[in-house]
């Protein structure tokens, strides 16, 4: 979710936005068809009045339809049409009303006004794209067509809306596809997070994420550039070391003196594991995928380590479940067991140590006193706590550095004399 967002955002401002449009126009077209029918309801007071004065005056059916004529009306006649309009039609408007009417009657009393009072409900009926107005008494009823009124029309404001609501989507549209360009250069930051050195991130746009991919472009030569100096530099470095040390070794072994000899053989050997040190971090600094990565049997890996250290079988107890599996590089994690066995061997008060599985985490036990410092401290490099122990204080620095390359941590933890540390 979180690597969409974004795009989710995008998306959810389109929503509210064409959602917000088709709110704001629907209520808009309602209130704009009841200010229609509220204006062209207004004329059934001329209906009222001509129809009051038919009844009142009884005039005749062709002077009735003669004065509605002028308004472009007519009276529907037909049985059959007038109650499909009645029963059909959809009822737009409907109202009641009275109407007075004063005359000036004589009695024996004399002169007096006579007020008669018509109630009238008028109702405006849409059927079949024609206005109809039916007016009903007490007594009477009719059903009147205007030939002059029109329904409705919401056309021109559906046109509205709909080029509102197009130009709103082609904008989140042309926003998405800017947004295309960024999705293509995290995936290509991805690949490159995971070692892919030549991909490119060169792009011939010049908006403002093309500026950058350009510049990640850019920076990425400038780190391949400085990645292949470095390694050129240290395997180059490490060749040269090689070779004086190999011709002081053959030296060393024509001297006469035999303590001068056995001095110059533990320089050389110590100067020998040095460079070779450094060759494993190198390589562990420079692990940029996992391409060598396989799954491995645990005790697999332990039997590889425990050969690398040449110990003796009784100088380590191995209590690791046979199916226990791991996904790593079988050369350098075998390193980082056998770094911890050698430290074992060097530190512990009976030179053994005991490596057990507990909870998917793999254990170091060996007797001894309780570091004077935290872990920290010795996962430096060039850090020992004994500078007369036969180290360069490169042994947990490089396992540490290995573990991180596989994900993991290692850990330290002291209890009842037995100092443990853990691959977690």
């Amino acid at each position: 979710m979180k690597q969409h967002a974004v795009l989710i955002t995008v998306l959810f401002a389109l929503s509210v936005s064409l959602v917000s449009v088709s709110v704001i126009f629907w209520e808009f077209y309602k209130l704009n068809k009841q200010q229609y029918i509220d204006h062209i309801f207004t004329k059934y007071s001329v209906i009222t009045q001509i129809y009051r004065d038919h009844q009142q005056q009884r005039s005749s059916e062709i002077m009735l339809e003669a004065n509605l004529a002028i308004y472009k009306m007519q009276v529907v006649q037909d049985k059959e049409d007038q109650k499909a309009v009645i029963k059909k039609g959809h009822i737009l408007k409907r109202e009641g009303f009275e109407t007075v009417k004063s005359s000036l009657m004589l009695n024996e009393s004399g002169l007096y006004t006579q007020n008669t009072i018509t109630k009238i409900r008028a109702t405006m009926i849409e059927y079949k794209k024609t206005i109809y107005f039916h007016m009903q008494t007490k007594d009477a009823a009719i059903l009147i067509k205007d030939e002059d009124l029109k329904p409705y029309n919401f056309i021109n404001l559906l046109y509205v809306y709909s080029t509102i609501f197009a130009i709103i989507s082609f904008s989140f549209i042309l926003v998405l596809q800017k947004l295309r360009p960024l999705i293509r250069l995290r995936k290509k930051i991805a690949l490159f997070g995971d070692g892919n050195m030549n991909i490119s991130f060169k792009t011939n746009n010049c908006d403002e994420i093309g500026l950058v991919a350009n510049e990640i472009e850019s920076t990425r030569g400038k780190i391949n550039t400085l990645l292949e100096a470095r390694t050129l530099f240290l395997r180059n470095l490490m060749h040269e070391l090689k070779t004086p040390i190999a011709k002081g070794t053959i030296a060393t072994q024509m001297l006469d003196s035999e303590k001068q000899r056995i001095r110059f053989t533990s320089i050389f050997k110590r100067l020998e594991n040095l460079v070779t040190e450094f060759a494993l971090i190198e390589e562990v600094t420079s692990l940029d995928d996992k391409r060598d990565f396989s799954e491995y049997r645990l005790v697999d890996i332990i039997d590889g380590a425990i050969d690398m250290a040449m110990v003796e079988e009784n100088a380590v107890s191995v209590s690791v479940d046979c199916d226990a599996k791991i996904h790593a590089n079988y050369r350098l994690y075998t390193t980082a067991i056998k770094n911890m066995i050698d430290n074992a061997m060097k530190y512990s008060t009976d030179s053994h140590i005991k490596i057990v599985l507990k909870n998917e985490e793999l254990c170091f036990e060996s007797l001894g006193e309780r570091l004077p410092h935290p872990l920290s401290f010795y996962i430096e490099p060039f850090t020992k706590d004994n500078p007369s122990k036969n180290s360069f204080g490169l042994g947990l620095y490089l396992v540490d550095s290995i573990l991180k390359a596989h994900s993991q941590v290692l850990a330290h933890e002291y209890e009842n004399g037995v100092n443990r540390f853990i691959f977690a």
